[in-house]
Protein backbone atom coordinates (compact mmCIF):
# COMPACT_ATOMS: atom_id res chain seq x y z
CA UNK A 1 0.00 0.00 0.00
CA UNK A 2 1.49 3.32 -1.07
CA UNK A 3 0.37 6.90 -0.60
CA UNK A 4 0.83 9.24 -3.54
CA UNK A 5 -0.46 12.75 -4.16
CA UNK A 6 -2.88 12.74 -1.27
CA UNK A 7 -4.46 9.39 -2.21
CA UNK A 8 -4.04 5.86 -0.94
CA UNK A 9 -3.29 3.18 -3.55
CA UNK A 10 -4.09 -0.40 -2.58
CA UNK A 11 -2.32 -3.18 -4.55
CA UNK A 12 -3.80 -6.61 -5.08
CA UNK A 13 -1.57 -9.28 -3.48
CA UNK A 14 -2.14 -11.80 -6.32
CA UNK A 15 -1.61 -9.56 -9.35
CA UNK A 16 0.34 -6.66 -7.78
CA UNK A 17 -1.95 -4.38 -9.76
CA UNK A 18 -3.15 -1.15 -8.20
CA UNK A 19 -6.72 -1.28 -7.01
CA UNK A 20 -9.14 1.61 -7.00
CA UNK A 21 -7.65 4.61 -5.23
CA UNK A 22 -9.62 6.23 -2.44
CA UNK A 23 -8.91 9.87 -1.63
CA UNK A 24 -7.91 10.85 1.87
CA UNK A 25 -10.91 12.23 3.72
CA UNK A 26 -10.39 15.54 5.49
CA UNK A 27 -12.68 15.67 8.53
CA UNK A 28 -12.18 19.42 8.80
CA UNK A 29 -12.97 20.22 5.17
CA UNK A 30 -15.52 22.92 4.44
CA UNK A 31 -19.02 21.71 3.71
CA UNK A 32 -20.24 22.65 0.27
CA UNK A 33 -23.02 25.21 0.50
CA UNK A 34 -26.28 24.07 -1.09
CA UNK A 35 -26.92 25.68 -4.45
CA UNK A 36 -29.28 28.61 -4.35
CA UNK A 37 -29.07 28.89 -0.56
CA UNK A 38 -27.44 32.25 -0.06
CA UNK A 39 -27.37 32.24 3.74
CA UNK A 40 -24.61 29.61 3.77
CA UNK A 41 -22.38 31.82 1.63
CA UNK A 42 -22.52 34.75 4.04
CA UNK A 43 -19.98 35.45 6.73
CA UNK A 44 -21.25 34.21 10.13
CA UNK A 45 -20.71 37.66 11.60
CA UNK A 46 -22.98 39.17 8.94
CA UNK A 47 -25.78 36.82 9.99
CA UNK A 48 -25.26 38.01 13.56
CA UNK A 49 -24.83 41.72 12.86
CA UNK A 50 -27.90 42.01 10.63
CA UNK A 51 -30.62 40.95 13.11
CA UNK A 52 -28.91 42.14 16.30
CA UNK A 53 -30.16 45.79 16.25
CA UNK A 54 -33.62 44.56 15.31
CA UNK A 55 -33.61 42.12 18.21
CA UNK A 56 -32.59 44.91 20.56
CA UNK A 57 -35.39 47.15 19.26
CA UNK A 58 -37.90 44.32 19.69
CA UNK A 59 -37.30 44.35 23.43
CA UNK A 60 -38.78 47.86 23.61
CA UNK A 61 -41.53 47.28 21.05
CA UNK A 62 -45.13 46.66 21.92
CA UNK A 63 -48.02 45.74 19.72
CA UNK A 64 -48.43 42.83 17.35
CA UNK A 65 -47.74 44.27 13.89
CA UNK A 66 -43.96 44.62 14.02
CA UNK A 67 -43.18 41.19 15.54
CA UNK A 68 -45.70 39.50 13.23
CA UNK A 69 -44.13 41.01 10.12
CA UNK A 70 -40.66 40.09 11.37
CA UNK A 71 -41.76 36.49 12.02
CA UNK A 72 -43.16 36.13 8.50
CA UNK A 73 -40.16 37.81 6.86
CA UNK A 74 -37.67 35.71 8.83
CA UNK A 75 -39.48 32.50 7.90
CA UNK A 76 -39.34 33.49 4.24
CA UNK A 77 -35.61 34.17 4.55
CA UNK A 78 -35.06 30.76 6.14
CA UNK A 79 -37.14 28.91 3.56
CA UNK A 80 -35.40 30.64 0.64
CA UNK A 81 -31.86 31.00 1.98
CA UNK A 82 -31.40 27.85 4.06
CA UNK A 83 -31.73 24.15 3.36
CA UNK A 84 -34.20 22.99 5.98
CA UNK A 85 -35.34 19.49 6.67
CA UNK A 86 -38.97 18.45 6.67
CA UNK A 87 -39.15 18.33 10.47
CA UNK A 88 -37.64 21.78 10.80
CA UNK A 89 -40.08 23.27 8.30
CA UNK A 90 -43.04 21.64 10.02
CA UNK A 91 -41.73 22.87 13.36
CA UNK A 92 -41.52 26.43 12.07
CA UNK A 93 -44.88 26.44 10.31
CA UNK A 94 -46.85 24.58 12.97
CA UNK A 95 -44.81 24.94 16.15
CA UNK A 96 -44.43 28.71 15.97
CA UNK A 97 -48.17 29.54 15.92
CA UNK A 98 -48.86 26.98 18.64
CA UNK A 99 -46.07 28.32 20.83
CA UNK A 100 -47.28 31.89 20.33
CA UNK A 101 -50.85 30.92 21.24
CA UNK A 102 -49.82 29.04 24.39
CA UNK A 103 -47.34 31.69 25.52
CA UNK A 104 -49.84 34.44 24.78
CA UNK A 105 -52.42 32.74 26.97
CA UNK A 106 -49.88 32.14 29.75
CA UNK A 107 -48.59 35.72 29.74
CA UNK A 108 -52.11 37.12 29.43
CA UNK A 109 -53.27 35.32 32.57
CA UNK A 110 -50.45 36.89 34.58
CA UNK A 111 -50.99 40.42 33.24
CA UNK A 112 -51.69 42.97 35.96
CA UNK A 113 -55.26 44.26 35.36
CA UNK A 114 -54.09 47.74 36.36
CA UNK A 115 -51.80 47.83 33.31
CA UNK A 116 -54.61 47.01 30.88
CA UNK A 117 -56.34 49.90 29.14
CA UNK A 118 -59.83 49.75 30.58
CA UNK A 119 -61.23 52.19 28.01
CA UNK A 120 -60.47 49.93 25.06
CA UNK A 121 -63.15 47.80 23.45
CA UNK A 122 -61.13 44.65 24.11
CA UNK A 123 -61.29 45.28 27.87
CA UNK A 124 -65.05 44.72 27.83
CA UNK A 125 -64.74 41.33 26.12
CA UNK A 126 -64.52 38.67 28.83
CA UNK A 127 -62.96 35.40 27.66
CA UNK A 128 -63.03 33.60 31.01
CA UNK A 129 -64.56 34.46 34.36
CA UNK A 130 -63.96 32.61 37.63
CA UNK A 131 -65.53 34.32 40.62
CA UNK A 132 -64.26 37.88 40.77
CA UNK A 133 -61.38 37.15 38.38
CA UNK A 134 -61.89 38.01 34.72
CA UNK A 135 -59.66 37.20 31.79
CA UNK A 136 -60.35 39.79 29.12
CA UNK A 137 -59.38 40.07 25.48
CA UNK A 138 -57.23 43.10 26.31
CA UNK A 139 -55.13 41.04 28.73
CA UNK A 140 -54.77 38.29 26.14
CA UNK A 141 -53.61 40.81 23.53
CA UNK A 142 -50.93 42.05 25.92
CA UNK A 143 -49.73 38.49 26.44
CA UNK A 144 -49.96 37.80 22.71
CA UNK A 145 -47.73 40.79 21.93
CA UNK A 146 -45.14 39.50 24.39
CA UNK A 147 -45.31 36.00 22.90
CA UNK A 148 -44.88 37.39 19.39
CA UNK A 149 -41.81 39.33 20.46
CA UNK A 150 -40.27 36.17 21.94
CA UNK A 151 -41.05 34.19 18.77
CA UNK A 152 -39.54 36.92 16.60
CA UNK A 153 -36.37 36.96 18.72
CA UNK A 154 -36.02 33.18 18.45
CA UNK A 155 -36.56 33.14 14.68
CA UNK A 156 -34.11 35.98 14.10
CA UNK A 157 -31.48 34.04 16.03
CA UNK A 158 -32.11 31.03 13.77
CA UNK A 159 -30.79 32.98 10.77
CA UNK A 160 -27.31 32.26 12.06
CA UNK A 161 -28.10 29.22 14.18
CA UNK A 162 -29.42 27.04 11.35
CA UNK A 163 -26.85 28.05 8.73
CA UNK A 164 -23.61 28.40 10.70
CA UNK A 165 -21.44 25.78 12.35
CA UNK A 166 -19.34 26.22 15.45
CA UNK A 167 -15.97 26.12 13.65
CA UNK A 168 -17.17 28.67 11.10
CA UNK A 169 -18.28 31.09 13.80
CA UNK A 170 -15.04 30.69 15.75
CA UNK A 171 -12.93 31.27 12.65
CA UNK A 172 -14.90 34.40 11.81
CA UNK A 173 -14.54 35.76 15.34
CA UNK A 174 -10.82 35.03 15.48
CA UNK A 175 -9.97 36.34 12.01
CA UNK A 176 -12.47 39.19 11.57
CA UNK A 177 -13.15 40.36 15.13
CA UNK A 178 -9.59 39.66 16.30
CA UNK A 179 -10.77 37.55 19.22
CA UNK A 180 -7.69 35.82 20.73
CA UNK A 181 -7.49 32.36 19.23
CA UNK A 182 -6.69 30.91 22.66
CA UNK A 183 -10.18 31.91 23.78
CA UNK A 184 -12.01 31.05 20.58
CA UNK A 185 -10.65 27.58 19.98
CA UNK A 186 -10.67 26.69 23.66
CA UNK A 187 -14.38 27.51 23.77
CA UNK A 188 -14.91 25.43 20.63
CA UNK A 189 -13.11 22.48 22.20
CA UNK A 190 -15.30 22.80 25.29
CA UNK A 191 -18.47 22.85 23.18
CA UNK A 192 -17.38 19.69 21.40
CA UNK A 193 -17.33 17.91 24.74
CA UNK A 194 -21.16 17.90 24.77
CA UNK A 195 -21.74 15.47 21.87
CA UNK A 196 -18.81 13.42 23.15
CA UNK A 197 -20.52 13.06 26.52
CA UNK A 198 -23.74 12.05 24.79
CA UNK A 199 -21.95 9.27 22.93
CA UNK A 200 -20.21 8.08 26.08
CA UNK A 201 -23.52 8.07 27.95
CA UNK A 202 -25.10 5.82 25.32
CA UNK A 203 -22.13 3.44 25.50
CA UNK A 204 -22.40 3.21 29.30
CA UNK A 205 -26.15 2.63 29.13
CA UNK A 206 -25.66 -0.12 26.55
CA UNK A 207 -23.07 -1.77 28.80
CA UNK A 208 -25.49 -1.66 31.73
CA UNK A 209 -28.23 -3.21 29.64
CA UNK A 210 -25.92 -6.02 28.55
CA UNK A 211 -25.03 -6.74 32.19
CA UNK A 212 -28.67 -6.53 33.27
CA UNK A 213 -28.05 -3.80 35.83
CA UNK A 214 -30.59 -1.31 34.48
CA UNK A 215 -33.71 -3.01 35.82
CA UNK A 216 -35.97 -1.75 38.57
CA UNK A 217 -38.55 0.99 38.93
CA UNK A 218 -39.19 3.78 41.35
CA UNK A 219 -37.06 6.61 42.73
CA UNK A 220 -34.55 4.32 44.44
CA UNK A 221 -33.84 2.40 41.24
CA UNK A 222 -33.61 5.66 39.28
CA UNK A 223 -31.13 7.08 41.81
CA UNK A 224 -29.06 3.89 41.66
CA UNK A 225 -28.95 4.02 37.85
CA UNK A 226 -28.04 7.71 37.88
CA UNK A 227 -25.13 7.17 40.26
CA UNK A 228 -24.03 4.18 38.21
CA UNK A 229 -23.97 6.37 35.09
CA UNK A 230 -22.37 9.43 36.68
CA UNK A 231 -19.18 7.79 37.94
CA UNK A 232 -18.03 6.15 34.67
CA UNK A 233 -19.15 9.23 32.71
CA UNK A 234 -17.03 11.45 34.95
CA UNK A 235 -14.04 9.14 34.53
CA UNK A 236 -14.50 9.17 30.75
CA UNK A 237 -14.73 12.97 30.76
CA UNK A 238 -11.47 13.26 32.69
CA UNK A 239 -9.70 10.90 30.29
CA UNK A 240 -11.03 12.79 27.28
CA UNK A 241 -9.99 16.15 28.75
CA UNK A 242 -6.48 14.83 29.36
CA UNK A 243 -6.22 13.59 25.77
CA UNK A 244 -7.42 16.93 24.41
CA UNK A 245 -4.97 18.84 26.60
CA UNK A 246 -2.07 16.63 25.51
CA UNK A 247 -3.05 17.03 21.86
CA UNK A 248 -3.18 20.82 22.20
CA UNK A 249 0.21 20.88 23.95
CA UNK A 250 1.72 18.65 21.27
CA UNK A 251 0.61 21.16 18.64
CA UNK A 252 2.05 24.10 20.62
CA UNK A 253 -1.38 25.62 21.08
CA UNK A 254 -1.06 29.02 22.73
CA UNK A 255 2.71 29.21 22.36
CA UNK A 256 2.51 32.17 19.97
CA UNK A 257 0.32 35.25 19.75
CA UNK A 258 -0.98 34.32 16.31
CA UNK A 259 -1.49 31.10 14.42
CA UNK A 260 -1.91 30.12 10.80
CA UNK A 261 -5.40 29.20 9.62
CA UNK A 262 -6.26 26.38 7.27
CA UNK A 263 -9.43 28.15 6.17
CA UNK A 264 -9.61 31.91 5.69
CA UNK A 265 -12.82 33.67 6.73
CA UNK A 266 -13.33 36.83 4.68
CA UNK A 267 -15.81 39.66 4.93
CA UNK A 268 -17.03 40.24 1.39
CA UNK A 269 -19.15 42.87 -0.30
CA UNK A 270 -22.19 40.59 -0.24
CA UNK A 271 -21.97 40.51 3.55
CA UNK A 272 -22.12 44.30 3.71
CA UNK A 273 -25.03 44.36 1.25
CA UNK A 274 -26.96 41.82 3.32
CA UNK A 275 -26.44 43.70 6.59
CA UNK A 276 -27.31 47.10 5.12
CA UNK A 277 -30.37 45.75 3.29
CA UNK A 278 -31.59 44.05 6.46
CA UNK A 279 -31.21 47.24 8.47
CA UNK A 280 -32.95 49.34 5.81
CA UNK A 281 -35.88 46.92 5.60
CA UNK A 282 -36.27 46.80 9.38
CA UNK A 283 -35.97 50.58 9.64
CA UNK A 284 -38.62 51.02 6.94
CA UNK A 285 -40.95 48.69 8.84
CA UNK A 286 -40.54 50.62 12.09
CA UNK A 287 -40.95 53.96 10.30
CA UNK A 288 -44.16 52.81 8.60
CA UNK A 289 -45.65 51.46 11.83
CA UNK A 290 -44.78 54.55 13.87
CA UNK A 291 -45.89 57.03 11.21
CA UNK A 292 -49.13 55.21 10.41
CA UNK A 293 -49.97 54.65 14.06
CA UNK A 294 -51.10 51.09 13.42
CA UNK A 295 -49.26 49.66 16.41
CA UNK A 296 -48.29 50.50 19.95
CA UNK A 297 -44.85 51.75 19.02
CA UNK A 298 -42.23 51.52 21.75
CA UNK A 299 -42.79 50.63 25.37
CA UNK A 300 -41.71 53.12 27.99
Amino acid sequence: MTAEAGAVTVRDASTDAPAAASPVVDPYAERAAPRGRFLYALNPLAKLAAPMPVMFALIFTRGVVIPTVLIVATMLLLFVGAKLGARTMVGLLVGTPLAVAVLGLSFGIWVDPARVDGSSAAASVVLLEIGDWRFTLAAYLVGLATALRIAALVLLSLLAGLTTGGPELVRAMVQNLRVPYRIGYTALAALRFVPRFGHELEVIRAAHRVRGTDHGRGPIAWLRRTVGLAIPLLASAIRHAERVALAMDARAFGAHRTRTERTVSRWRARDTVFVVAFWIAAGALYWWVLSAGVDGGFAV
